[in-house]
């Protein structure tokens, strides 16, 4: 465009380079890029193995009470309007005597913080904890979103490891050598999205007594909390609180199967006031305050959510998870090119190893996905983008069917790659 015979200007339009680099690291483009690999005249139903959405089936709809609650909150016309930055405190009580129930103390609602989901969660402590010179400690393999956050906002992150020999537990040691006088908090995901595995007891307090002795904060994902149907119950880390100081984060997305409804909490589990001390609550609810708001209507239903919906309800969906767990674990012990050093007994997924060397023409995990789903239909989440290069995270929070067919896919895609044996 011309102005008076000079050309204008403009001047916007630079990217972000450290958006860009969040974005291709997302699991929402990661995946939404391998459905673009989908062969559309393919006319077998899609496998979506890549993303834990138990919503879109049957088996794993919601409770009704909890499909109540919102219709009813929504038709009273008391939730129309805006909530406080920290939530609605029906809200807020409600969280802080849910949590309680499992507390050797007492939570109330001056401990929570109402979020849009658990994501939104994440945001917050990363922007919350970005101090100048400070640094995280995440984990590997882990949720990408935190590192995404943590970049955006000018954290440091450095990673521990978690060992799959060990049941994926986490590396204390390398915690130790990683953390120095900058490092303020440590994080664990537990149930653990993407390892499948429930930390025990035992283990938390050592992840307690190990963030003590280095005076940082755990951050516990607890999303997934109660969505455990091996031989370890969940046992929640603000159980540890008197320890060390815990931020518990959680929602119902993954316990009620509502992953749309965009409902989460921040809690500070920490009976001693350390977090109020040193304002790490009030810095949550001043950054809510020019954040965006989680739905009030969503909020309001909050306290008939948790009060209304049968014990049943959960026992069945988990019932349903431990066999597709079951099933799951069971094929893949049967593809010669894929390891699962790690039965799941917890969340929606399982980490499993690609043995490379056993197939041909295909260079990495990546390649192996993106030839998945042009082939067989099936999405599968290539490891890199947890951390762990040519290693795959599939859900099994799927239909029992649906899984059984694209297992049995991913084999026959699995034989067909197979380098050939040589015969002596």
């Amino acid at each position: 465009m011309e102005n008076g015979g000079e050309a204008t200007k403009w001047r916007f339009g630079a990217a972000n380079p450290a958006l860009e680099a969040a974005g291709r690291q997302s699991i929402r483009s990661i995946v939404s890029g391998l459905f673009d690999s989908l062969d559309k005249s393919d006319p077998r139903p899609v496998a979506p193995l890549g993303h834990g959405d138990p919503s879109a089936f049957a088996c794993f709809r919601t409770a009704p009470a909890a499909e109540d609650a919102i219709a009813t909150a929504a038709l009273s016309g008391k939730h129309n309007c805006y909530s406080r930055a920290a939530g609605v405190e029906e809200a807020r009580s409600a969280v802080a005597a849910h949590l309680s129930r499992e507390l050797p103390y007492d939570v109330t609602a001056g401990d929570v913080v109402i979020t849009a989901g658990c994501n939104h969660a994440i945001e917050i402590m990363m922007a919350v904890l970005a101090a100048p010179g400070a640094n995280v400690l995440l984990p590997r393999p882990g949720y990408p979103l935190y590192e995404s956050r943590a970049a955006l906002c000018g954290l440091e992150f450095r990673h521990f490891d978690l060992l799959p020999d060990k049941a994926w537990e986490v590396d204390l040691d390398g915690v130790e050598a990683l953390a120095d006088e900058n490092t303020v908090a440590m994080v664990i995901v537990n149930p653990n999205n993407p390892c499948g595995c429930v930390y025990s007891y035992h283990h938390l307090a050592k992840i307690a007594e190990t963030a003590r002795k280095l005076g940082i904060l755990v951050i516990s994902d607890e999303v997934y909390d109660h969505c455990a149907f091996g031989s370890k119950p969940f046992v929640p880390m603000g159980v540890f609180g008197e320890i060390a100081p815990v931020v518990t984060m959680g929602g119902i997305s993954k316990r009620w199967m509502v992953p749309g409804w965009r409902l989460g909490w921040i809690v500070a589990t920490d009976p001693c006031g350390v977090l109020r001390e040193k304002k790490v609550i009030q810095s949550v609810i001043d950054y809510r305050a020019i954040s965006v708001d989680p739905v009030t209507f969503v909020q309001g239903a909050l306290p008939q959510i948790i009060a209304n919906t049968d014990k049943a309800f959960f026992e069945n969906a988990m019932d349903v998870m431990r066999k597709t767990a079951e099933i799951c674990y069971q094929k893949l012990m049967d593809i010669e090119c894929i390891t699962c050093p790690h039965k799941p007994d917890g969340s929606m997924f399982v980490m499993v190893k690609l043995d490379l060397s056993s197939l041909d023409g295909i260079h990495d995990d990546v390649d192996f996905c993106s030839k998945l789903a042009r082939e067989e239909s099936v999405v599968i989440c290539p490891g890199i983008g947890l951390g762990m290069k040519d290693w795959l995270r599939i859900t099994f929070a799927v239909d029992p069917s649906l899984l059984e067919d694209g297992l049995e896919r991913v084999k026959s895609f699995c034989k067909r790659h197979g380098k050939t044996k040589e015969v002596n």
